[in-house]
């Protein structure tokens, strides 16, 4: 049976850090849904209305360009382990680039990581809970660090030639504003 609820409680807080994954989903007004899994120590709690992940550079910004056109971003944590349950969190996405006024700030909550990109914050405007019972029980056996030896390889300088080459636009050719204020 779904509950809803219009922020976080401590219960909720804590099924959420237990989380090793978590999913988030953004689209576009015309074009295609972007749904992505996140892992690492990316994931911070702001308050019972505001929950942040550090974005590591990957191949493409969909979630960054689909936040400057519409603000629309739902995150998704499902128990794969013990007690079933989903809870899905509804709101608006608001991205903060190293060079924004806040970042700093930000950024000090998370570990530095390789490949950083930006932070990307959802403002909660509701939630719902859901029983889970079709999701199947699983192992975690650790982080996988692919993308992180990757942007250790290719160093600050290829990795920001990488941003510049794959990470400027969505799929849809939506700007992600990520060298740019998307206010100018």
């Amino acid at each position: 049976m779904a509950k809803f609820y219009q922020q976080l409680d401590e219960t909720l807080r804590e099924f959420i850090l237990a989380q090793h994954i978590f999913f988030h989903a953004s689209a576009p007004l015309n074009g295609r849904v972007n749904l992505s899994p996140k892992g690492l120590d990316t994931l911070r709690i702001f308050s019972d209305t505001c929950i942040a992940w550090l974005d590591l550079v990957g191949s493409e910004n969909e979630t960054a360009a689909h936040i400057a056109e519409n603000g629309r971003l739902t995150l998704m944590f499902c128990s794969f382990e013990k007690k079933p349950l989903i809870m899905r969190l509804y709101g608006t996405g608001k991205v903060v680039r190293p060079q924004d006024a806040d970042w700093n700030d930000l950024h000090g909550h998370f570990p530095s990581f390789p490949g950083e990109r930006q932070i990307i914050l959802l403002h909660i405007e509701s939630l719902m809970t859901s029983c889970g019972f079709g999701v199947p029980v699983f192992e975690y056996k650790g982080e996988r660090t692919k993308l992180l030896d990757y942007a250790i390889k290719k160093g600050a300088d290829g990795m920001l030639e990488y941003m510049r080459k794959k990470n400027q636009h969505s799929m849809d050719g939506l700007p992600t504003y990520l060298f740019e204020d998307p206010k100018v």
